[in-house]
């Protein structure tokens, strides 16, 4: 009597859909096989960088944290010092970039400023060192009183600008008055702003800002 081909051991499986006897796995178990893999592949590409935003979104609160110390910090050696001269003053403070800065306004505080800001400058490194006694960290705070350095920033500014007109006019290198490094800055900043170039040369307390042609 014939048999039915594969009657006699069950049903025949096709081969392309046949699984491993070892492997032990039914279909929903090989399902969540594939979900794991994908979650391990979403793990890998989107929560990393997800991790990295974080990091960077900590450090600049740590950066910030530590800027707004500073000005604490300095603020207080400030009013002590105010207090000391007998001086009326308020104390603002805030964060610029990088630094941390703090103002003396609402009062006339020219003889805490000096001639050419000379007294404000040795204020203001005596702050840092305050500030760097109490918090063992290397400051670039800027201290300002009574606006002048705001004044002071207006005036460079225009003065940095005019003077890479006259350059660019006459085609001679001009070197300006001797200044700090503050002040070269700015002048920096405006004579590139006005398309030439610029270098400090000398040493301090004398180093000058020269503005250069083109070419």
């Amino acid at each position: 009597m014939g048999e039915v081909p594969g009657e006699r051991f069950g049903t025949v499986v096709d081969p392309e859909d046949a699984v491993a006897p070892d492997a032990g796995l039914d279909e929903q178990e090989l399902d969540s096989v594939v979900d794991d893999d994908e979650m391990i592949e979403d793990v890998t590409e989107d929560d990393v960088e997800d991790d990295e935003i974080d990091d960077d979104e900590v450090d600049q609160e740590a950066e910030l944290n530590s800027l707004e110390e500073e000005g604490e910090v300095a603020a207080d050696y400030i009013e002590g010092l105010l207090d000391i001269a007998d001086l009326d003053g308020d104390i603002d403070m805030d964060v610029e970039g990088d630094r941390a800065v703090v103002s003396v306004v609402g009062a006339t505080l020219d003889e805490l400023v000096g001639e050419h800001g000379e007294v404000l400058d040795a204020l203001q490194e005596l702050t840092r060192l305050a500030v760097h006694r109490q918090t063992g960290g290397r400051t670039r705070l800027m201290l300002d009183i009574g606006g002048y350095r705001a004044r002071r920033r207006a005036d460079l500014s225009e003065l940095g600008a005019s003077v890479a007109q006259e350059v660019r006019r006459t085609g001679e290198a001009k070197a300006l008055a001797a200044m700090n490094a503050f002040e070269r800055k700015i002048v920096h900043d405006a004579v590139a702003a006005a398309g030439l170039r610029s270098e400090s040369e000398g040493e301090e307390p004398d180093r000058r800002v020269v503005v250069l042609p083109v070419g």
